[in-house]
């Protein structure tokens, strides 16, 4: 493990967003970080949120002269920026995604940063039938067949890997969570995936109450991973900080749910369903011709995304303080 760094300035892009509420209040406290640049499109005060290291820079990541104005002097650039959900046309969330992270790789390399942090996903995994169960880094990233969100993740992290090449001064630290809860999680009720989602909004529905009688949900057997957005923060730090070598880090929460477990915590009886037809089924809805944006994240139910977080540990330093379960309640908490 190597030393961590001190009196860094960070920048970061969409420090608003659920990434940022867990990253920047740890910056704010940590005696290593002198100075935080937050860059966002809409105006905020961070002095309202108790952010007083950070001074706000009004930008867009498809503005390539912007984000290099507000990198300047910036020791680490943490990208947060990304387009998920939304009625943004595909070129929009294209030009968003994949065109606005290459401006901002190529705007920290230009500003002299020593390090690029990028929140990437376990979906750049994508859904394949040969994904092992317990995912290690050296597996490879492969675009999924239809889900836009996981196709952007795998060309990303490719492109940032050959950007890098080109630019060996700078260190690149990719993060793959999984599904991210808490507090601020956008969209935090839809927390089962694919065709499950429509049985995480009915029963968010109820928000923090649970069901007064246990009501019958037949769910498959999907195993799925959390991580409490606190604990993205934390390994966020640890790339900033450079506790580990630059590279591919898995995290997640401890422990692996499923789908009855999410039905359980809001008060369900679940009836448990073999997961298999559930893949199948998902895997041939994927296909259709024609699925709008929000539709093809079936895809993701269509093979289990689970993920080995060793290396984190090992290298980064890094431990949750969330298991899934506690990181899903604490989203219903926040309903």
């Amino acid at each position: 493990m190597t030393a961590p760094q001190t009196d860094l300035t960070v920048a970061v892009t969409g420090p608003t967003g659920t990434f940022g509420e867990g990253l920047v209040p740890l910056l704010q406290t940590d005696d290593r970080v002198r100075r935080v640049v937050g860059i966002a499109r809409r105006p905020f005060d961070p002095a309202a949120r108790g952010w007083t290291k950070m001074e706000y820079r009004r930008g867009d990541v498809r503005d390539a002269g912007a984000l290099r104005e507000a990198f300047a002097g910036a020791d680490v650039v943490v990208h947060l920026a990304f387009l998920i959900t939304g009625n943004a046309s595909r070129q929009t969330t294209r030009a968003i995604n994949v065109d606005g992270t290459l401006n901002a790789f190529r705007a920290a390399a230009a500003a002299g940063a020593e390090r690029f942090v990028y929140a990437s996903s376990v979906a750049a995994y994508g859904f394949h039938a040969d994904n092992p169960v317990g995912m290690t880094e050296e597996w490879p990233v492969r675009p999924a067949s239809r889900l836009f969100y996981a196709q952007e993740k795998a060309e990303l992290e490719h492109l940032l890997q050959e950007e890098a090449a080109r630019h060996p001064e700078i260190g690149l630290y990719l993060l793959r969570p999984p599904v991210v809860l808490g507090p601020h999680t956008l969209g935090a009720k839809d927390v089962l995936p694919g065709p499950l989602a429509p049985l995480g909004r009915r029963l968010a529905e109820q928000s923090t109450r649970r069901l007064p009688v246990p009501v019958p949900v037949a769910v498959p057997a999907l195993p799925l991973q959390f991580i409490h957005e606190d604990d993205v923060g934390s390994a966020l730090l640890q790339c900033v900080v450079a506790a580990g070598p630059p590279g591919a880090y898995n995290i997640a929460g401890d422990g692996v749910l499923t789908a009855a477990d999410v039905a359980r915590e809001y008060g369900a009886l679940p009836l448990p369903l073999p997961a298999a037809p559930a893949q199948l089924a998902a895997r041939a809805v994927a296909r259709l011709p024609f699925l709008p944006p929000v539709a093809e994240w079936v895809e993701a139910a269509s093979h289990p995304a689970i993920m080995d977080t060793t290396k984190a540990r090992e290298q980064l330093g890094w431990r949750p303080n969330y298991s899934g379960l506690e990181a899903l309640r604490a989203t219903l908490r926040s309903g």
